[in-house]
């Protein structure tokens, strides 16, 4: 077993122990820490506020930190209160070091992420794959297909091979590890927030509409509606008659291409029944109809 996943597979029973380090930890200059550059949260938020009560009572938390070769500490855990420290004008911090590798740094990192509750569905999706990826030796996109594939596998109800077997416990030990969603949970309803358009997502990101908007949102083809549903959303549109409306644009939208289907499907049987000489006149018709489709 590597380092990195005996730290997963063990990180509940080292909670006790880094709780009784962070007590006895030493202080750093703010000089000499370096940001996380794999910082698994893209939204620092209450920086001013967190800055404020630094002022008032100094900082309380220490922050989780790695040694780097060229003297300085990466940050681990704690980048809001380094922030923080640095607006309230601290010139040293309290932290924890830890000498572990980077690809171990990662996994702590996020790891105690998950474990917030203000993390939104997105950066919590985000953050799982990238846990998984770490622990499988693979890529986020990977390990996305590695999830669906174990539950094509587990619908077909049929024997799991040595190698599935093996997966699936991997994953089960992942999300054991860092929450309380069920993996199978997680394929259904938060891998599709991986695909959703950009407007949707950065929206999902800030926090300004819930995961379940979002999904809903992301049925409705028409760019425009989308957007002017996507604003009605963000200024408070509960879910449900979001839904309501999202059916109902969808319902007038499928129409039209319920009848092409139709033209089109009718076509089939006469174009076997066309004379040479109009075949090629037909081709070019179909071609000038595909240039038109990749456009």
């Amino acid at each position: 077993m590597s380092q990195l996943s005996e730290l997963l597979a063990h990180i509940e029973a080292k909670a006790d122990q880094l709780d009784r380090r962070l007590k006895s930890g030493t202080h750093l200059p703010l000089s000499a820490l370096h940001p996380n550059p794999h910082q698994p949260r893209k939204r620092l938020e209450g920086i001013e506020d967190l800055a404020q009560s630094v002022k008032e009572k100094g900082l309380l938390q220490p922050l989780l930190v790695r040694p780097l070769e060229d003297g300085r500490y990466e940050i681990i855990a704690g980048e809001r209160r380094y922030r923080a420290a640095m607006e309230a004008g601290l010139s040293e911090v309290p932290a924890v070091v830890l000498d572990v590798s980077q690809e171990e740094a990662r996994a702590l990192a996020l790891v105690e992420n998950l474990k917030r509750e203000d993390l939104n569905p997105y950066e919590e999706t985000v953050a799982l794959l990238e846990l998984l990826a770490l622990r499988q030796g693979v890529n986020r996109e990977e390990a996305a297909r590695l999830l669906q594939n174990l539950l094509q596998s587990e619908k077909r109800k049929t024997g799991l091979s040595h190698d599935v077997v093996g997966q699936l416990e991997v994953v089960e030990d992942v999300f054991r590890t860092a929450t309380r969603m069920d993996w199978r949970s997680f394929v259904q309803h938060r891998l599709p927030l991986l695909r959703l358009p950009d407007e949707l997502r950065a929206a999902l990101e800030e926090g300004s509409i819930p995961y379940s908007a979002a999904l809903e949102l992301k049925k409705v083809r028409d760019e425009k509606a989308r957007k002017t549903l996507l604003a009605e959303a963000r200024a408070g549109l509960p879910v449900h008659q979001l839904r309501q409306r999202v059916r109902a644009l969808n319902a007038k939208t499928k129409q039209p291409e319920l009848d092409l289907q139709k033209r089109f499907k009718a076509l089939f049987p006469r174009l076997k029944a066309l004379p040479p000489e109009r075949e090629k006149e037909a081709l070019r018709h179909l071609e000038a109809l595909e240039a038109l489709l990749n456009r």
